[in-house]
């Protein structure tokens, strides 16, 4: 590929004025610059109404200054999005992560591909919707007791939902079996349920985007090679950035050498982190719990997670860092370092090794081992939920360091608080709240063999009368 092959969408017969349907003139340069070899297709200044743009190797689509493409609407427009296509691996893991044809852009199977800006995509026409949506958990009061959306539904419940999905998008981006593929310089509003679900990826680079939208920002699901770098992503009704490892694929598959620095997640109203007004009218997530917009590791987790760093990130209004594995996957050789966390929703650090096992027959308990998180300073931390790091009997999380933390929670939690019975739950789904109020103000810990604190220190805004501590089966 060369500079010189560049495809305007114009030319094509594309008109870019928001009300015609662009798709045809899109996906037409996409197919020309494929046959040629490769090269450019530029979308210049203008708003591109669209359906499903499906992606070729060796292609660059670029968003000039002033582009929008803007996800159609099947409601409103003469048109529908890709089908979801058919797998037969979906039981154990929700349709957004099955399916990757339903989107604004997807691609499979290609390689050398750039998505780049530094245009916008708007998901408008998008459903952040899906049979399997994680607010679908049961609940008593705060505490989600099961993730519920292919447990309680009968598999006809699931297909009748799975069809009225058909001619709608619920993602902007989704690359399925994909190497080499640079994402940099975009804006996404409103990206359905995933902005970016990217699965089976080898070799990706993610830097300076913006992304603020209704549900989960990136999902980086069985990838390999990754760094991410500059991102601002806010998701108020769900992760910010989240790596996982499910059964989409067919086949157990570990995300591995994965590197995510300087990036700044939150739970602001969604589309004011993007305006700079950085609203806080939304208190809670669709699941009932505070407003989300975390980085986190799981909860899909049949394969395993290793050699990842998380480092130099800001987390403001957010769930905090979670790291679980529920679903039978090994999660080792975590780093995480040089972050700052203000007005933490949730705990500011959540460890679990459960045993959900949604997976293929013979799936078993999954391991934790070898996490280190230095140099963490957390302000404003919902005093609900401590710090927590909680194995199984019998399968204790192993050798977690906690250095130079430093964590201030609000205070206010009550000596009966503190005498409450924490229920194990293995088979929950994994949340900082599904052990209640935490009978300690700092960190509660529970079946980890190795956990080693150095200069780690707990204050509370208010008097508490919880103790700072409390371990149960730890060494």
């Amino acid at each position: 590929m060369t500079s010189a092959q560049i495809f305007c969408v114009h030319d094509f017969g594309a008109v870019g004025d928001g009300l015609a349907l662009d798709t045809a003139a899109i996906n037409a340069a996409i197919e020309a610059a494929a046959d040629a070899g490769g090269g450019h297709v530029v979308l210049p200044a203008g708003r591109y109404l669209s359906f499903s743009i499906r992606l070729r190797s060796r292609i660059t689509l670029e968003f000039g200054a002033g582009a929008v493409l803007e996800a159609a609407d099947p409601a409103r427009h003469d048109g529908q999005y890709d089908a979801p296509e058919a797998n037969v691996h979906d039981a154990y893991q929700d349709f957004g992560h099955s399916h990757w044809h339903n989107s604004l852009i997807w691609g499979e199977g290609v390689h050398d591909v750039a998505l780049i800006g530094p245009g916008m995509i708007h998901g408008i026409g998008l459903t952040r919707e899906g049979p399997g949506a994680p607010w679908s958990r049961d609940h008593i009061g705060d505490r989600p007791l099961s993730m519920g959306p292919v447990e309680a539904l009968s598999m006809a419940a699931l297909a009748a939902e799975q069809a009225a999905m058909v001619g709608q998008g619920n993602k902007a981006v989704a690359l399925k079996h994909a190497r080499n593929v640079i994402i940099r310089d975009l804006a996404v509003l409103k990206g359905g349920h995933f902005a970016f679900l990217l699965t089976g990826v080898d070799g990706l680079t993610m830097d300076n985007l913006r992304i603020d939208t209704d549900r989960d920002g990136i999902d980086l699901d069985c990838v390999r090679d990754a760094r991410l770098s500059n991102l601002r992503v806010n998701t108020p009704n769900d992760d910010a950035i989240v790596l996982k490892t499910s059964y989409a694929l067919g086949e157990r598959r570990s995300t591995e050498r994965i590197q995510i620095t300087g990036c700044r997640v939150s739970g602001y109203d969604m589309g004011t982190m993007l305006d700079e007004t950085f609203g806080r009218s939304q208190e809670l997530s669709p699941d009932l719990d505070r407003v989300t917009g975390r980085i986190k590791l799981g909860t899909e987790s049949n394969g395993d997670f290793r050699d990842i760093e998380i480092a130099d990130c800001q987390f403001d209004r957010s769930r905090g860092l979670a790291i679980e594995t529920v679903d039978g996957g090994t999660i080792e050789d975590i780093i995480v370092r040089d972050i700052v966390m203000r007005d933490v929703t949730t705990a500011p650090i959540f460890l679990r090794l459960g045993d959900r096992r949604r997976g293929p027959e013979g799936t078993t308990a999954g391991a934790m081992r070898r996490v280190s998180i230095q140099n963490l300073v957390a302000t404003g931390i919902d005093p609900r939920y401590a710090a927590t790091v909680s194995g199984l009997p019998g399968h204790p999380i192993e050798n977690v360091q906690l250095r130079d933390i430093h964590l201030t929670y609000r205070g206010g939690g009550t000596s009966e608080d503190a005498l409450r019975a924490v229920p194990e739950l293995p088979h929950a789904y994994p949340e900082p709240s599904m052990f209640g109020v935490s009978v300690a103000h700092g960190l509660f810990a529970r079946h980890v063999r190795g956990l080693e604190l150095e200069r780690v220190d707990f204050a509370t805004e208010t008097s508490d009368a919880r103790p700072a501590i409390v371990l149960d089966d730890v060494s």
